[in-house]
């Protein structure tokens, strides 16, 4: 049977990029798509590692040569998931963890029926605040957009799967971890292993 696609989502800061690093560390046959994006690397971040970073232009070309399951633009830069990264994962019985936004979640649940959307709330807009301004990577006007950002996108969480308060992040890490094993416990996703290993029919 074919893999799953699991999306975490959440607002810039809340510890997104954290809760999914541990969990591709903790769980087993559990693959990651590299997005594609038209912005500069940060720091330490690594072409291939981080994200796939293409100029502009050639992002626009796979627009629209319809490459992407899902792209947006992100404070005015582009971010995309090819269908490519996610089927290649699938096919080979292999779960997928995605970390993209809210744009990019509806439209992957519109081309994957059966993705499972998390979506990971800080636990407080003030807390987000302060963790923005911890990292250091962006300058006041950012951090403000991005946290008024956020007062709006939170109201998305209504229409995912799964919401997780990540005010302890272990404690997150370790929900974000049961909900994949319990969905891949579920009936319909064990049963096709269920009928081969035990040469049963249940027609």
């Amino acid at each position: 049977m074919p893999g799953q696609l699991f999306i975490i989502s959440a607002p810039s800061g809340t510890g997104k990029s954290t809760v999914v690093n541990e969990i591709r560390k903790r769980v087993d046959k559990i693959g990651y798509s590299i997005s594609h994006t038209s912005r500069k690397p940060r720091n330490t971040e690594r072409d291939g590692t981080d994200y796939y970073f293409v100029e502009r232009e050639e992002f626009v070309k796979m627009i629209d040569s319809g490459a992407f399951a899902e792209w947006a633009e992100v404070y005015n830069d582009l971010y995309g998931t090819s269908f490519s990264a996610l089927n290649e994962q699938t096919a080979n019985d292999s779960d997928v963890i995605l970390d993209i936004d809210v744009q990019g979640a509806r439209k992957i649940r519109n081309n994957y029926k059966n993705a499972v959307l998390i979506y990971l709330l800080p636990p407080s807009l003030e807390m987000l605040e302060t963790r923005l301004r911890l990292r250091g990577t962006d300058d006041e006007a950012i951090i403000n957009k991005r946290v008024n950002k956020a007062a709006d996108e939170i109201r998305n969480c209504l229409w995912y799967d799964y919401i997780i308060v990540n005010d302890d992040l272990e404690t997150a890490i370790a929900e974000a971890e049961a909900i994949i094993i319990s969905e891949r416990c579920k009936t319909g996703r064990r049963l096709p292993g269920i009928k081969h290993h035990f040469n049963i029919s249940f027609s």
